[in-house]
């Protein structure tokens, strides 16, 4: 198991956010302090990240769930290949998700994918060696740049969730790319921090509330 870690009004990056966006810093405020684990095995976080794709979180879960039972605990690719495109369908999964797995399966397994190599590589090379793997998208690889690898400058504006706590937080329905970018650069170079923060805000149903700044 990873480390946990843990953000709070102490963090060079917590102070560095909440001095330049006072909105971000107002739900900073009602989240509070935050702890977290990194997702150690990149493998099993990308095949769950492929399950999720237009998917429910909750539903998501249930599919990881019933695969890490069927690769007796863990998801890894040499698991994964053991079974078969039945089998794996047996459990919910489309017949489009297979064979992205597969697809991802196979690079890991002839080392087209090397997830050791990414914790030295850049946020860009990263990105552009996972979406060159057919069903994995600018999303996906986002997702691993932050939730596996901790990546502090990830902005992932294709995530619907990170929208939902990015609109409440500035009362806009403008989700547009160009929009969301200009408006979030100042959170340079902390943007996966200020994202981990909606993320709660939304897990947390704070976001179910109307964002008010001063209240």
């Amino acid at each position: 198991m990873s480390e946990l870690k843990r953000l709070d009004d102490q963090s060079p990056a917590i102070q560095y956010l909440q001095a330049k966006d006072k909105h971000l810093a107002k739900a900073i405020q009602m989240v509070g302090p935050l702890e977290y684990r990194l997702a150690d095995n990149g493998y099993g976080f990308l095949v769950s990240q492929i399950i999720g794709q237009m998917l429910s979180n909750k539903v998501a879960a249930v599919l990881t769930h019933r695969l890490l039972a069927q690769c007796a605990g863990t998801i890894t690719a040499p698991a994964v290949a053991q079974l078969s495109d039945d089998a794996i369908r047996s459990i919910g999964i489309s017949h489009s998700k297979v064979t992205y797995i597969r697809n991802l399966t196979t690079a890991v397994l002839d080392q087209t994918v090397d997830f050791a190599r990414y914790a030295t590589l850049p946020d860009v090379t990263v990105m552009h060696e996972l979406t060159a793997i057919k069903g994995i998208g600018n999303w996906s690889a986002k997702m691993y740049l932050i939730f596996s690898l901790d990546r502090p400058n990830v902005l992932p504006y294709e995530d619907v969730a990170f929208l939902q706590g990015y609109g409440w937080v500035y009362k806009t329905t403008d989700y547009t790319a160009m929009a969301v970018q200009k408006k979030c650069r100042k959170w340079q170079p902390y943007s996966s921090i200020a994202a981990r923060y909606l993320y709660v805000a939304l897990d947390r149903g704070l976001t179910k509330a109307p964002f008010h700044l001063f209240k």
